[in-house]
């Protein structure tokens, strides 16, 4: 064994080796697999290769409504449950399995149920929509427990390990379940369709919300970046929101052989011991940037609209990463001085026209519009499309003519930039699928730097992505956490 050799150890003391971290450097021909582990020198392996958390019965306890089951909600929830307090969950979609048929009946019926889809359901948006636990936030909070609170409830522990760590859209649901129901086992409730309309106020102070029927106490609003109705809601009613700058494009999908081969520098691709490659495109056009976003190698784009007359798309992998396309968001920057208006509602308005228009272009049904890469870059109408994984069905049509401008452009010159960088990443064998526009939330729900509480009114805690605080699974469990414990503290006072 290379490590007793190179360690100078006899491999008979060595009981066993846990891989703690692990990378793969691309950047030259010669690939490498970076390891970090631990060996275990004369000495037996622990059982556990996460730290568990302790939950304790909280039936009785004073009560917190969370309203949303993503990943902050439930995050914010378990918490909660570790700080001695009972979450009541407010999901306005369905379980995690439920969801199932209803995702099933998009392409079925081309209709989507506008409360229970790829966005709306126990697990929000991520838990259909891949599972992807990478995230660059570090200094709000302690990522670490997130990834070993998945583990806890039945997610791989290479996610520790890995450095792009994903549980997969086929595994994901049983972990979201098992975290229900240590929710429920701890004393707190969860409830399904049952959709917040209204927070009831006295004062300057939220006491609970209207669902079904009232619920009382402090709320943790945790409902995800597409929860158009509660935006408005909160504009009517006079709650501080302002706008939020978004990123707004396509999804670009590869041949997946192609991707792997560009990555690793082979035309056999990534061989027998590789993963499906991925990649991260960055550049700046105009002043805006344009990139990457959401990489899913070996995966499916799938449709993510949450009401008619809309079309979204998004991208997912199954655990094994193992199908024939890879697939990225491939967007551009917008800022609300982008758009025209003073309206905090301005950004939303401009994702509902774009999906709109992108209906109509689609015949009116989730047939999305589509376009070969390299036709798109040259202004060309594509007269046939590749093969792709978007089960609605695609149909040809000029995004090159009808994208706004502002990204239609930026998205050429980006291409251009990314097809030097990355030779044969820019042809005619990928194609872009209009449009993706829920890349986060068009809005930012105000609230105190300190306490996370609104600014102006005391036990309402904005959280997590649809508040405007965080940009997937990891960051949105991390604020749910952060939200619990000031909700605590206020609770104290």
């Amino acid at each position: 064994m290379w490590i007793a050799e190179e360690q100078g150890i006899d491999v008979r003391t060595i009981y066993g080796i846990r891989i703690l971290k692990r990378s793969i450097d691309a950047r030259q021909r010669q690939i490498y697999v970076n390891l970090k582990v631990r060996v275990y020198i004369n000495e037996q392996p622990a059982d556990d290769n996460y730290v568990r958390t302790d939950y304790p019965d909280v039936e009785g306890r004073p009560q917190v409504v969370v309203v949303g089951a993503g990943p902050g909600g439930l995050f914010a929830a378990l918490r909660l449950i570790e700080l001695g307090l009972r979450p009541i969950v407010l999901e306005r979609g369905k379980n995690v399995h439920d969801r199932k048929k209803d995702l099933a009946n998009i392409t079925k019926t081309q209709k989507v149920d506008a409360e229970s889809n790829y966005c709306f359901g126990e697990g929000g948006a991520g838990a259909y929509s891949d599972g992807k636990l990478y995230t660059r936030s570090k200094k709000r909070g302690n990522t670490d427990k997130i990834l070993n609170v998945f583990c806890q409830h039945g997610a791989s522990t290479a996610i520790l390990a890995d450095a792009h760590p994903h549980i997969g859209t086929d595994r994901l649901p049983k972990v979201i379940e098992a975290m229900r129901n240590t929710i429920i086992n701890s004393g707190g409730e969860v409830h399904f369709q049952t959709k917040m309309t209204q927070l009831i106020l006295e004062g300057n102070k939220v006491v609970g919300c209207v669902a079904d029927k009232e619920y009382k106490g402090p709320v943790i609003l945790a409902t995800g970046h597409s929860a158009r109705d509660v935006y408005r809601y909160l504009s009517e009613a006079k709650i501080e929101i302002e706008s939020k700058g978004i990123a707004i494009g396509v999804r670009l999908e590869h041949p997946a052989q192609l991707i792997d081969q560009i990555q690793y520098h082979s035309k056999q691709g990534r061989g027998k011991y590789l993963p499906a490659a991925e990649y991260a495109m960055v550049t700046q056009v105009d002043g805006r940037g344009v990139y990457s976003f959401c990489m899913c190698p070996g995966g499916f784009v799938i449709p993510a609209a949450t009401d008619k007359e809309q079309i979204v798309v998004n991208g997912m992998s199954p655990a094994s990463r193992g199908t024939q396309w890879s697939n990225s968001g491939m967007v551009v920057e917008i800022r609300p001085e982008d758009i025209e208006g003073d309206s905090v509602l301005k950004v939303m308005h401009y994702q509902e026209e774009l999906e709109r228009m992108c209906w109509q272009q689609g015949n009116m049904r989730q047939t999305a519009p589509a376009q070969r890469m390299a036709d798109f870059v040259n202004g060309k109408l594509s007269y046939d499309l590749p093969k792709s994984s978007y089960a609605p069905g695609l149909i040809s049509s000029p995004l090159h003519f009808w994208l706004p401008k502002m990204i239609s452009k930026r998205l050429q010159e980006g291409f251009k930039t990314f097809g030097r960088n990355a030779h044969g990443f820019l042809t005619n064998e990928a194609v872009m699928i209009a449009v993706e526009t829920r890349t986060s939330s068009p809005v930012r729900i105000l609230r105190d730097r300190d306490t996370l509480q609104h600014v102006r009114i005391q036990g309402l805690f904005p959280c997590g992505e649809g508040a405007g605080y965080a940009g997937g699974i990891v960051s949105a469990g991390v604020d749910g956490e952060r939200c619990a414990e000031m909700c605590a503290a206020y609770l104290k006072k």
